[in-house]
Formats: structure tokens, C-alpha cells, sequence
């Protein structure tokens, strides 16, 4: 959502919201463990909100020709690049898995909507290669959410560095988007540039003061390409390869970016 008369107080709600999400990621990051199942995840993640006093923004969403999402939050596995439900994966989590939670929630009229990667045990080394590149990328690409500069500074800031200098994959046809008081807005942000003209139409937006994003890179392995049923939410590599999934909120202010989910990149890495 672009709001370029962002007021102090929405900036302050919305900073809160995101916020509110910071801290249920702390609490999952206390419970979340090899043989923990994803419906186990997502009843927790329920009981946090209630808790914290908010709701899923994911919890009954229902974008045209998809089915209500079922869960709390997005649960994603390995080869699942989003939007993950607790029936995606039928058994307890194991070591060696990576774990994408996704939580949005709303508070006081505000979205707040940020991810992060979790290894179950340590991480395998190209696990952990490909989580780093994840975060790195994530940080390389807020800092050029600026005025003076377009939307095409962060995808050209993330593709350089996972594509070009680490040799990963970003996952094409996804990407971040405005937030606010709506899940999903303008701009749409992606993270990699437009192969044709008209591809991107936000491309060369201005980053507007203002405005509140949500940017998440998700890399894979081997491969941008993804595959999915009809009319279900789940998104797959398309050759089964691991994927991570990173996003933060931010508010775009004349000074440059505003992370309002700081404290996600302290979260632990690793998990039971």
C-alpha cells in the first residue's frame, strides 16, 4: 500500500504490528523441534496471537479462485518454497529440514507480515549456504529501498548477489508488495529483474516516502522455476530442490529505510 501521507501514528501502528510479529517468532523459536508437527506449529502459533492479543491475516485469507488459507500461519518444508499448510508434510519435523514460518497478523487495524528460514539440528553446509545468501540478500536489498531511487535498485541489488556472486537461484512469478490496512497492495516488488518490457510494471516506480513494503527474497538451489496443484497453496521448486524464504516490513521515510521488523535477523538459525 502506498501512502505517501504515512502519518507519525500509522508509522507507530504499523511498526507495532510488525513488531507483534517479531515476537511470536520468538516464541515459536522456543517451541519449534524435531518431532514437532506442522499442525502442533500452527496450533502454538494460534495460541501465541491470542496471547499477544491479534489474528492471522493468513487464517480464512481467500484471494480470487483459491480456497479460505486453513492455518495460523504459512509452514513450509524443504522443497516448499511458500505457503505451506499443516497437511503439506504429514510427518513430525526431522534434523536436516528447513522450516519457513510465515506469520502476518493484524493489530490495530495494521498488517504486520514478516518470515524467516529455521534449520531443524545443525544445518547441512549447502543449507547453510543457501540461508546466508537468503539474509544477506534480504539486508542488501532494504538498503536501497531509498528515495532517489526505483524498485528495480532492490531486485537488482538481490539478483546480483544471489545469482551472481553466489550462484543460487531466485524463485521467479514471486515476490514482496505493499502492506498496511490490506495484506496486499501496490507496489508488487520483485526480486528479479524484468526479462521483457511490461513484465514489472512497478519496476521503475519511485521509492516513495511513505510507502510500507513487505520484501522477501526466496531462493532455491538449482532452480527459479516452481510448480503447484490448481487451486492449491502450496508452491514446490520445481525440481525438488531446498529453498529459503526471508521477509521483513518496511517503511520507506526520506531519510531511506525504516526495517519495522527489526529483531528478526537475531532470531537463532538452527532449532532442536
Amino acid at each position: 500500500m502506498r501512502t505517501g501521507t504515512q502519518s507519525s501514528a500509522d508509522a507507530d501502528l504499523a511498526y507495532a504490528a510488525a513488531q507483534v510479529v517479531v515476537r511470536t517468532h520468538e516464541r515459536l523459536a522456543e517451541y519449534v523441534r524435531a518431532g514437532r508437527t506442522l499442525a502442533e506449529i500452527d496450533a502454538r502459533v494460534g495460541a501465541v496471537l491470542r496471547q499477544l492479543g491479534v489474528r492471522s491475516c493468513f487464517l480464512g485469507y481467500k484471494p480470487s479462485g483459491m480456497p479460505p488459507f486453513p492455518n495460523h500461519a504459512c509452514l513450509s518444508v524443504n522443497n516448499c518454497v511458500v505457503h505451506g499448510m499443516s497437511n503439506t508434510l504429514s510427518r513430525p519435523l526431522e534434523h536436516g529440514d528447513l522450516f519457513k514460518l510465515d506469520i502476518g497478523v493484524w493489530h490495530k487495524g495494521f498488517v504486520g507480515d514478516a518470515a524467516w528460514t529455521y534449520s531443524i539440528g545443525p544445518a547441512e553446509p549447502r543449507a547453510r549456504a543457501l540461508m546466508d545468501a537468503g539474509k544477506e540478500s534480504l539486508r542488501r536489498g532494504v538498503e536501497q529501498l531509498r528515495p532517489g531511487n526505483t524498485y528495480a535498485h532492490w531486485a537488482q541489488a538481490v539478483q546480483s548477489y544471489v545469482e551472481g556472486e553466489r550462484g543460487f537461484r531466485l524463485v521467479r512469478g514471486l515476490g514482496g508488495h505493499g502492506i498496511g490496512r490490506s495484506l496486499h497492495g501496490p507496489p508488487y516488488v520483485s526480486n528479479v529483474l524484468p526479462s521483457y518490457p511490461g513484465e514489472w510494471p512497478d519496476a521503475q516506480t519511485p521509492c516513495a516516502p511513505g510507502t510500507l513494503v513487505a520484501v522477501e527474497p526466496m531462493l532455491a538451489e538449482t532452480t527459479g522455476e516452481v510448480r503447484h496443484a490448481r487451486r492449491s497453496w502450496p508452491i514446490f521448486t520445481a525440481d525438488g530442490s531446498l529453498s529459503v524464504h526471508y521477509e521483513h516490513d518496511v517503511l520507506i521515510t526520506r531519510d531511506g529505510p525504516r526495517v519495522l521488523s527489526e529483531g528478526m535477523e537475531r532470531l537463532p538459525d538452527e532449532l532442536g
